[in-house]
């Protein structure tokens, strides 16, 4: 009997993850996992990001439905959790804005009729962390992103089929891995 093993969460700042707009799943069942590929070649099933909530609104008609607005030093991420992810509306519900928040979630894209593809995370965990939890985070995210910079010019599938996709320019995911660590220089 084949055990179900979880997928890792990937570590993808704010600024790529909203550039990417390539969805697709992995074999033709219906229970087939559905996967964001980045423009570095992370292959995102489920997406750990920590930074800044900064809004949070509940748009919900019938029942409480809680979108957030949670920043990194390169962007901000729109996260939405309504009565499928209990704890994370919870969470969203009852916290102040600005707090330092961890998030583990899958991402999620939307076409609009103008074909510009918008993403964002449903949380699976939502919980409030403190500064050093976020600094950690940007740090590490930045060793993942240069590695997956570093493997573009690799043979892996995923680093292949993000070149042959995205055409990425290392230059502007360098510089963005560079703008994040700064900030937090700036902060101590």
């Amino acid at each position: 009997m084949a055990g179900y093993t979880r997928e890792v969460a990937r570590r993808i700042f704010a600024q790529e993850f909203r550039e990417s707009n390539l969805s697709f799943k992995d074999g033709d069942d219906q229970y087939a996992p559905q996967y964001l590929l980045t423009p570095t070649g992370a292959k995102v099933n489920r997406i750990f990001i920590v930074g800044t909530l900064i809004e949070k609104e509940d748009i919900g008609t019938d029942s409480e439905y809680w979108r957030g607005r949670v920043t990194d030093p390169t962007g901000s991420f729109l996260i939405y959790a309504g009565q499928y992810q209990p704890e994370a509306a919870q969470v969203l519900a009852e916290c102040e804005t600005p707090a330092f928040v961890a998030v583990v979630g899958k991402p999620s894209t939307y076409t609009t009729n103008e074909g510009d593809v918008l993403t964002s995370v449903r949380p699976e965990s939502l919980h409030i962390v403190d500064g050093q939890t976020r600094d950690m985070w940007v740090i590490e995210t930045a060793k993942c992103t240069l590695d997956r910079i570093k493997e573009l010019d690799g043979s892996s599938p995923n680093a292949q089929r993000a070149k042959e996709y995205y055409d990425p320019d290392a230059k502007h995911y360098s510089s963005m891995v560079s703008q994040a660590l700064k900030s937090l220089k700036e902060t101590y």
